[in-house]
C-alpha cells in the first residue's frame, strides 16, 4: 500500500487503520497460540508506525517489534498470556469501533446516492 496515501480514498485514515488493526490482530494470535512454545518471541505492532507504512513514510517491518517480556519463562518463551489476551481485547474493541465509523460513512453514502 506504500504511496497510496491513508488520507486518499473514500476511508481516509480509517481504512488503513482496520487494516493495521486487523494485521495486529494476527499478531497478538500467534503470540496466544504460542504461549507454551519454547522460544517463541512475543511480537507486537506498533500502531503509529504502520499506520505510517499504510501512508508510505515509513516500512511496515519497522513497525513489528519484540515484546519484552517482565517475567521471561525458563523456556525462552516470552508470551505473557494475561498480557496478550488484553492486548488482544482491547485491540478488537478499536477495530470494532472502526469498523463501525466505516459503516455509518458508507450507510451516509448510499443515503446519499439514493437521493435520500
Amino acid at each position: 500500500m506504500a504511496g497510496s496515501g491513508a488520507g486518499d480514498g473514500l476511508f481516509g485514515v480509517h481504512g488503513a487503520a482496520l487494516r493495521v488493526r486487523s494485521q495486529r490482530m494476527g499478531v497478538l494470535a500467534s503470540n496466544i497460540a504460542n504461549a507454551s512454545t519454547p522460544n517463541f518471541k512475543a511480537r507486537d505492532i506498533d500502531f503509529q508506525v504502520a499506520l505510517s507504512s499504510m501512508e508510505g513514510r515509513a516500512d511496515m517491518a519497522d513497525a513489528v517489534r519484540y515484546r519484552v517480556p517482565t517475567q521471561p519463562s525458563m523456556d525462552g518463551n516470552t508470551v505473557e498470556l494475561s498480557a496478550e489476551q488484553t492486548a488482544f481485547a482491547e485491540n478488537a474493541v478499536q477495530y470494532q469501533t472502526t469498523l463501525a465509523f466505516l459503516n455509518g460513512r458508507i450507510s451516509t453514502l448510499t443515503r446519499a446516492l439514493r437521493g435520500e
